[in-house]
């Protein structure tokens, strides 16, 4: 007895029949497996970008970490502006040191920085002395007898 083999040939023209409950889970089954995978390339890629940021900060960081203390980087407009003052009262200073060494001072300042100024304080302080001398010597000789 000779087999019978049934071939099916899949075509345009093929039928397929199945119940519409079974073709309503597969769609569902697979758009719920499209959603996670999805879902997951953008889990992977928010993680990826972030690596990169992190990874980007921390180069930025070091560089800044190592750099800042050498002053490869400038410096804070506080400090800055200080360093300028600093120029501009060294440069005044100069200015007067000159002035004075020349003889050239303002009147005030040069009476206040010159030996004449000095030689009258002294005369002065020493005129006084001896004047207070002279009462000592005056009440010593008067026997510290008051008056």
């Amino acid at each position: 007895m000779a087999e019978k083999h049934d071939t099916h040939q899949l075509n345009d023209q093929t039928r397929f029949a199945m119940p519409v409950r079974n073709l309503i889970s597969l769609v569902v089954a697979v758009a719920l497996g499209v959603w996670a995978y999805f879902g997951i390339i953008e889990r992977l890629n928010k993680l990826e970008t972030q690596a990169i940021l992190v990874q980007s900060d921390l180069v930025k960081n070091t560089e800044f970490r190592i750099k800042w203390p050498r002053g490869d980087l400038g410096s804070l407009p506080a400090d800055s502006e200080q360093f300028m003052l600093i120029e501009h009262l060294a440069g005044e200073f100069e200015k007067l040191s000159d002035e004075i060494d020349t003889g050239k001072a303002p009147h005030d300042q040069q009476q206040a920085l010159t030996l004449q100024f000095y030689e009258k304080r002294i005369s002065s302080l020493e005129e006084r002395l001896e004047a207070m001398r002279d009462q000592l010597a005056s009440l010593k000789a008067n026997g510290g007898n008051k008056q």
